[in-house]
């Protein structure tokens, strides 16, 4: 059957909440971490360092990642991506469990990070479609609840799991439910393409010739970060955690390996260009160029990646040092951080992120720069309370000034990803939204972690954490900027993705 399915309202809230769930999940296990730094550097023999690397191999995988599963999305099946996806990340985190060393739970985390982005950049743009216009950014909004949601309950679960059973089984525990979401998202309906989606295992080989053409087209650019890998790796042994030469030669075969890739990637382009006989590899290979043109030649985006890069450097920050910082700073167990977090972290979270899209969109009827107004608004209140909160060691006043500052930095969540869709055509909107998550993780929150637990180690994580709601508020500030252009970028991107491309 060809078309667009018959998509019923009921059906769409169906999807929305299985969505809404596997996000949860998602960032769940994502944030788990966060609280049990403490334990695992005990057991394991880490430094604050150690940690913020640990956190960032997530990142890392994740931002690397987000793009060509985002195209993989376009190119082929979004339910099946979602699906592999979470099943990666739920396998990875149970193994997590298992580890003897700070080697393999780095893996670990890398490989959940790999799940994560395939879910994430698939699932979005599914949210996307299934709710267009003024009910999109609420909807989008209930979705990214999830993030406040599964990131909070993460450290819940994961600091009341390992009070009573330890860290190694917290984990184990944590990777369980993706494995049933997983096979429900196989069989959900795509609002875009065909109704009759085939069976999951077809869907799974349909993406092999794709997956492996992005593979070799990335080829280099895998090799320099595996051998740079490897020797940090080496040179950390050697040199200790607390040694700039490890991360150098890491940055410097990631450069490397781009600086191929990138020849490679003109080289092939002429010779297909010369040749009029592309290879299975072009579509993916033009939609991967196509993102960067798109952004640079679209100003609201160039406003949100940048913003965004500094508001997830600041926010993703936050939230994973947290635990650390009240364990330290407030003499908290980690039981008690976590519950103090799970708890007023969950319904500031969920308060915040529906109020900010609901806002959002009733201004939306009125103004055509309202979702970016509202998502800078929530920082340009939320980020001075931030900076508060860390230096307050009284408990009393910890509490509510937290659940102040977390309700409006989460405004953002709805709005600021509905911008993204706003400004394109719907049948690139995941390609777009993958280059985001590559962009603003591998700029952002990449950066923040081993940067705040290098400071950690040398001033104390007290002072360490005030750089987080600086450059989230500079971030605001930022976005604040596509008020300007976005009237107009929604203008260009209500005609055909043909006609838009050519405007570019």
């Amino acid at each position: 059957m060809n078309g667009r399915p018959k998509i019923t309202p009921a059906y769409g809230r169906y999807a929305l909440a299985l969505l809404t769930l596997i996000n949860v999940v998602n960032y769940l296990e994502r944030n788990a971490i966060f609280a049990l730094f403490e334990p695992i550097k005990r057991d394991l023999g880490l430094t604050d360092a150690h940690l913020g690397w640990l956190a960032s191999a997530y990142v890392l995988i994740f931002s690397l990642t987000a793009l060509p599963v985002g195209i993989l999305s376009d190119l082929r099946s979004r339910t099946a991506v979602t699906a592999a996806g979470v099943a990666i990340w739920s396998v990875f985190t149970s193994l997590g469990g298992l580890v003897r060393g700070f080697t393999q739970l780095l893996v670990t985390r890398a490989a959940v990070g790999l799940g994560g982005a395939a879910a994430n950049a698939a699932s979005t743009a599914l949210v996307a479609d299934y709710f267009t216009g003024k009910s999109r950014a609420a909807a989008m909004s209930i979705f990214t609840a999830g993030l406040a949601l599964g990131g909070v309950t993460g450290i819940l679960l994961a600091g009341q799991l390992e009070a009573m059973y330890g860290w190694r089984v917290a984990f184990m525990a944590l990777g369980l439910p993706g494995f049933a979401l997983a096979a429900l998202v196989a069989r959900l309906r795509d609002p875009v393409r065909g109704a009759g989606l085939p069976p999951i295992m077809d869907q799974l080989r349909s993406l092999h010739g794709t997956t492996l053409g992005i593979i070799r087209s990335c080829l280099p650019l895998l090799v320099g970060l595996g051998l740079g890998g490897l020797l940090g790796f080496v040179l950390d042994r050697f040199y200790g955690a607390d040694s700039a030469v490890d991360t150098a030669a890491v940055s410097i075969c990631a450069a490397a390996g781009l600086v191929v890739n990138i020849r490679k990637w003109v080289r092939l382009d002429a010779a297909e260009t010369a040749t009029g006989a592309p290879s299975s590899m072009q579509s993916a290979f033009e939609d991967l160029t196509d993102a960067f043109r798109i952004v640079l030649h679209t100003p609201t985006l160039v406003y949100v990646f940048i913003g965004g890069a500094m508001i997830s450097f600041g926010m993703n920050g936050i939230i994973g040092w947290s635990p650390a910082f009240m364990t330290r700073e407030l003499d908290l167990t980690v039981a008690t951080a976590s519950a103090l977090l799970g708890t007023w972290g969950l319904i500031a979270g969920i308060a915040g992120t529906l109020a900010g899209g609901v806002l959002a969109d009733w201004l939306q009827q009125r103004y055509a720069w309202a979702r970016v107004f509202v998502s800078s608004a929530g920082f340009l209140v939320g980020a001075p309370l931030a900076i508060w909160l860390l230096t307050i060691r009284d408990m009393h006043l910890f509490v509510p000034v937290f659940c102040a500052a977390f309700f409006f930095l989460t405004w953002y969540n709805g709005p600021l990803t509905s911008v993204l869709f706003d400004v394109v055509p719907q049948s690139i909107g995941t390609t777009v939204a993958g280059a985001y998550l590559l962009f603003i993780h591998l700029a952002g929150d990449a950066i923040a972690f081993p940067l705040v637990g290098t400071l950690s180690d040398h001033f104390g994580i007290g002072q360490a954490m005030l750089i987080l709601p600086v450059v989230t508020l500079l971030g605001a500030v930022v976005v604040l900027g596509a008020i300007r252009t976005v009237g107009r970028d929604m203008g260009r991107a209500a005609v055909s993705t043909k006609e838009w491309k050519a405007m570019l």
